[in-house]
């Protein structure tokens, strides 16, 4: 995998300033520790960083066309590259190299912008254009593949594969964007396409941005999105067999590697499927997996994972890691140059250091719970759905909207007498009730929390209307089918694969998801959401699809998740840190938080009272984020 960044000036062709450019290439060596590469013209200048995957001894980068009008610099991997490279050949175009990279500056002299419809695997790439004076940026369809970008008051523009590189511009602008910060303690991220400051964005999953020389504002438009187009087929049979044939053409075309390859391998469905099928594709030696085990039972998910290995005779890599591995909080904020509030973010930084040991290319799991409603949240939201659709709405709103606001919270008392929950959830609407569910921090919490200075600047803003907006642009009206594709614009690229490509590129480790290929995922949108979720089994159609490739233990077990005992720590090994971070002069100097709140916060955590290890977290990571970027 790669790093890429690069400067672009809007008005005036200015010349760019070398050093400061090698100094935001340089943040990004971690991505590519195998060769740098720097090319600067008028007005505009591109830097990238190599891991060597493909074509190891030519594909340098930039990159360019035979009379070098074209430059390129490309994080990712094109899957189908051989293809295109053939049909572009009998076009015309000559190629020097056997990358993937060439593919994309003939792509774009053949097809212009509308080449990325072409490209079928993981990237982020800018391309310069000479003569249409023309900077073009893209980002595959699900945002596997990071890109930020920021306009700077003098006229430029700055982008680059993690914030980490803009950091390094004495230019831009560290106002914190307040919306963002509420959507972060929301969500435990910020989602895409803000970022925690004002003045960056992220260029969304599916999306290309577009700047011509003389304009002066950037064209974004989106280019691809799921469609949930249904099925022509809906014999159960028949879905199951088509479903493992296009899964596994996705993972025969991401097991192409000059470097080791392997897999993770969790104990799951979904990295079970993964390595299952890349060991029917194999017919040579075994191939790596590797799992990571906590010494806590409750936590522990490596004897399902040995299940999967024996049975496919792997080279399987285990490495225990203690319930106290809390050193990591401080790596975790250099990572991210964001707030950033997944705790499992600790277990996927171990297992990709483990891999990187025995593989440079390792295939994951990740997306399978969104596209077949794995979550246990989906089967909650349904059953809430349901509740919801036999009381009429002005009654849920008049009567148990006051009862849920003006009910004692009772905690200590006996859950039967713990209503005011109950009737809080009976008064939301539908998307109010599945925000809740997937907060980390819920409103009423935030709210207490918030000063009241920092509610005034929101001006009434809350995270709920990052639901909204995919709400109303959900191609499908299916309960089900609407929030998966909102956690499939939200949670996935924001939170799943920012962890995934943070801790991997922290080891210089290419990871590549089979389960998001676009072509599976749209043929995918189109199952029956019956087949997703059938009663209390999430997976349902993936689940019986796999039956034949993996143990009955595995498949049918309850989901156990990538967690660490948060709250254990906050009343043991972390309480003293807890409280000097969060009740300390440095969140309080932001003006962001009521103190007495903060305390009682922390008082009633550590009491064992109630348990708020999501907000603490979330403090916690914000603390360091403010200690690690602003100070």
């Amino acid at each position: 995998m790669c790093g890429i960044t690069g400067i672009y000036s809007f008005r005036s062709k200015n010349s760019i300033d070398g050093n400061l450019l090698s100094k935001m290439n340089d943040s990004l060596h971690h991505r590519g520790p195998d060769e740098g590469g720097i090319h600067i013209e008028s007005g505009v200048g591109l830097g990238h960083r190599r891991l060597s995957i493909i074509d190891l001894a030519s594909g340098h980068q930039p990159l360019f066309n035979e009379d070098e009008t074209i430059a390129v610099v490309f994080n990712g991997e094109i899957y189908n590259f051989k293809e295109l490279t053939q049909e572009l050949k009998q076009s015309g175009h000559q190629f020097h190299t056997h990358c993937d990279t060439e593919v994309i500056v003939h792509a774009w002299e053949e097809w212009g912008e509308a080449c990325i419809d072409r490209f079928r695997g993981m990237f982020a790439f800018a391309l310069w254009d000479r003569n249409r004076q023309t900077l073009f940026l893209a980002r595959d369809r699900f945002g596997i593949k990071p890109l930020y970008y920021a306009e700077l008051p003098n006229n430029e523009l700055i982008f680059a594969s993690e914030l980490k590189a803009l950091l390094v511009h004495p230019g831009l602008q560290l106002d914190i964007d307040h919306c963002a910060l509420e959507e972060y303690f929301a969500l435990g991220y910020v989602p895409d396409p803000r970022t925690i400051f004002s003045h960056v964005k992220k260029l969304s999953p599916g999306h290309s941005l577009t700047c011509k020389f003389g304009n002066k504002i950037p064209d974004e438009r989106q280019y691809w999105d799921i469609n949930f187009q249904p099925l022509s087929i809906t014999d159960e049979n028949t879905i199951q067999s088509e479903l493992i044939e296009r899964l596994s053409e996705a993972v025969d075309i991401r097991m192409v590697s000059e470097v080791p390859l392997g897999a993770f391998l969790s104990g799951g469905v979904d990295s079970g499927a993964i390595v299952a099928l890349m060991a029917n594709a194999t017919t040579g030696d075994p191939i790596n997996t590797c799992s990571i085990g906590f010494n806590t039972p409750e936590y522990n998910e490596t004897e399902f994972a040995e299940m999967v290995a024996d049975r496919y005779n792997t080279t399987h890599h285990v490495e225990k890691v203690e319930a106290d591995d809390f050193e990591l909080l401080d790596t975790l904020a250099d990572l991210y140059d964001e707030p950033f509030a997944d705790s499992s973010a600790i277990p996927t930084y171990r297992v990709c250091e483990l891999a990187k040991r025995r593989v440079t290319v390792a295939l994951s799991g990740d997306g399978g719970d969104e596209i077949f409603a794995g979550y246990r949240r989906y089967q909650r939201h349904m059953n809430g759905e349901k509740t919801r659709s036999l009381i009429p709405e002005f009654m849920r709103s008049s009567i148990f909207g006051p009862l849920g606001k003006h009910y004692p919270k009772l905690y200590s008392a006996p859950r039967i007498f713990r209503a005011k929950s109950t009737f809080q959830s009976l008064a939301r609407n539908s998307m109010q009730a599945y925000m809740h569910l997937i907060s980390s921090v819920h409103s009423d919490l935030r709210n207490d929390l918030y000063s009241t200075g920092f509610k005034s600047t929101l001006q009434g803003y809350t995270a709920n209307e990052v639901i909204h907006k995919y709400v109303k642009q959900a191609p499908t009206d299916h309960p089900l089918s609407i929030i998966q594709y909102i956690d499939m614009k939200t949670y996935l690229p924001g939170d799943i694969l920012t962890k995934v490509d943070r801790a991997s590129m922290a080891h210089s480790l290419e990871v590549r998801v089979p389960l998001l290929d676009h072509k599976f995922v749209e043929w995918a949108s189109g199952i029956s959401p019956d087949l997703m979720l059938r009663g209390k089994e999430g997976k349902y159609v993936l689940k019986k699809s796999l039956e034949k490739y993996l143990p009955r233990d595995v498949l049918y077990r309850s989901k156990m998740g990538f967690a660490v005992p948060l709250e254990s720590w906050f009343r043991g090994p972390l309480k003293k840190r807890v409280r000097e971070s969060i009740l300390g002069e440095r969140l309080s100097d932001t003006g962001i938080f009521d103190t007495k709140h903060l305390g009682n916060l922390v008082d009633e955590h550590q009491s064992g009272k109630r348990d708020h290890s999501g907000a603490i977290w979330s403090l916690l990571m914000f603390d360091a984020f403010h200690r690690k970027v602003l100070s």
